[in-house]
């Protein structure tokens, strides 16, 4: 049990360190960052929108392929979600034929619980992640069409930019989520596994977070 959970918390502080990292290269590169780049792909999306009177329905059809992107995510969290619950009756059999040098029955059940807890934990921010996107995809809806239409509405440039800036965000923190699922699946099968697989996910993020 101790190696597991050196193996975590090995798994948890280079994830840390990775995004420390990205951080510090963003500040000195603002370029570097996708993400960066993506908030300014949208800034002009908007500002295209609200410029050019004829693009109401390619504004409409754009916010709606994301919110029913992000619709399907979130039905495909609480699927997971169910799937996982569903495994939480045959933990304590699993944990003791994965493991049988156990010293303790009850302690091997113990951990493999709380690896379980942690995969559940993972899929349930996916959710709340991709539910919020939905929230904020559906704002911009109405918020574009008021932007220059109707000065009295109040609704400005800057506040449709941060609403659509927030639901790309919530939408890459759920994208994330099932990411960082993958290493906690393969915890199951040893900590040296989860290790692996955080070093090798770690790579693939520094690869997709870099401005193209």
């Amino acid at each position: 049990m101790p190696i597991d959970l050196l193996a975590f918390a090995a798994s948890s502080s280079l994830i840390l360190l990775y995004y420390l990292f990205l951080r510090w290269r963003t500040r000195r590169d603002p370029d570097f960052s996708v993400h960066r780049f993506n908030r300014k792909m949208r800034e002009a999306w908007v500002d295209m929108v609200a410029k050019n009177g004829k693009m109401d329905i390619l504004a409409v059809q754009t916010l709606r392929n994301s919110v029913m992107a992000a619709n399907f995510m979130a039905s495909t969290s609480v699927l997971l979600i169910i799937g996982t619950l569903n495994l939480s009756d045959k933990i304590e059999k699993w944990a003791y034929a994965w493991q049988p040098g156990m010293a303790a029955e009850s302690m091997a059940g113990e951990l493999w619980l709380i690896k379980l807890g942690l995969l559940l934990f993972d899929f349930f921010i996916a959710f709340y992640c991709f539910t919020m996107a939905i929230r904020y995809f559906n704002h911009v809806g109405y918020m574009i069409n008021l932007l220059g239409g109707s000065p009295e509405a109040g609704v400005s440039y800057q506040q449709v930019c941060a609403y659509l800036n927030r639901a790309g965000a919530y939408y890459t923190y759920g994208t994330r989520s099932f990411f960082f699922s993958l290493p906690l699946v393969l915890w199951f099968f040893g900590p040296y596994s989860l290790v692996l697989a955080t070093w090798i996910l770690i790579a693939a993020f520094y690869k997709l977070d870099r401005a193209p």
